[in-house]
């Protein structure tokens, strides 16, 4: 499975500003960009997936599904990301078509150990540290928690640290054995820092990489 190492989570005060900054992303460099929106409708929900979808298709940029899993279906996303409150990824597979991607989120090694159980293509584990961009946030986990998580792992499937990522904590993450990274603020902030992430994580912005287990001692 071929998973771009960044992946930007829309943010915005309105629907319209996500679509706005994932259309920034896209231009920009992004590979991946996942549409998270909270508090609406499922039918409004749908009206901008939609809408993103357009914008995604014609970067050629995937396009991840926050939550709502039959949404994903009907606007052929390339995947959906799931939430610990959302619905059980197994559940969510029959009904999406095999190509679409499963991803879900963890905060320790119970939550990582249940979703790999599920077969999820990837997992977003965090928070790194603080950030205001989540309500009722989970425990910090740190580069301590993920160096003790990955170990324990040993697995194959993406992991991506997510959670008040900036520029400046990328390197030291990298070391702790985690695949990719997950950002929303540092991104919306200046979009030019899609070029130095991909960089630092050494993906081309126009080539995704096969992921290799590393152990945190590389």
């Amino acid at each position: 499975m071929i998973i771009p190492k960044l992946h930007y989570i829309s943010q915005g005060q309105t629907p319209k500003d996500h679509l706005e900054n994932i259309q920034k992303a896209c231009s920009s460099g992004a590979e991946l960009v996942q549409l998270r929106l909270k508090g609406l409708s499922e039918k409004k929900v749908l009206q901008y997936a939609e809408k993103a979808r357009e914008i995604t298709s014609h970067f050629q940029t995937r396009l991840i599904i926050n939550d709502h899993y039959k949404i994903a279906k009907t606007i052929k996303a390339d995947g959906l990301h799931l939430g610990k409150t959302d619905t059980c990824p197994s559940i969510a597979r029959k009904t999406l078509y095999s190509w679409q991607l499963v991803g879900g989120t963890a905060n320790t090694l119970k939550d990582c150990q249940t979703l790999l159980k599920k077969e999820v293509d990837y997992i977003g584990l965090g928070p790194f540290k603080y950030t205001n961009t989540k309500a009722n946030l989970s425990p910090i986990l740190g580069l301590e928690g993920y160096t003790k998580i990955i170990d324990t792992l040993k697995t194959n499937t993406p992991i991506l640290a997510i959670g008040g990522i900036t520029i400046d904590d990328v390197a030291a993450i990298l070391n702790t054995g985690i695949s990719g990274i997950a950002i929303s603020g540092t991104i919306t902030k200046n979009f030019n820092t899609i070029t130095i992430l991909h960089k630092l994580l050494n993906a081309s912005a126009t080539q995704e990489q096969r992921y290799t287990f590393k152990t945190a001692s590389k």
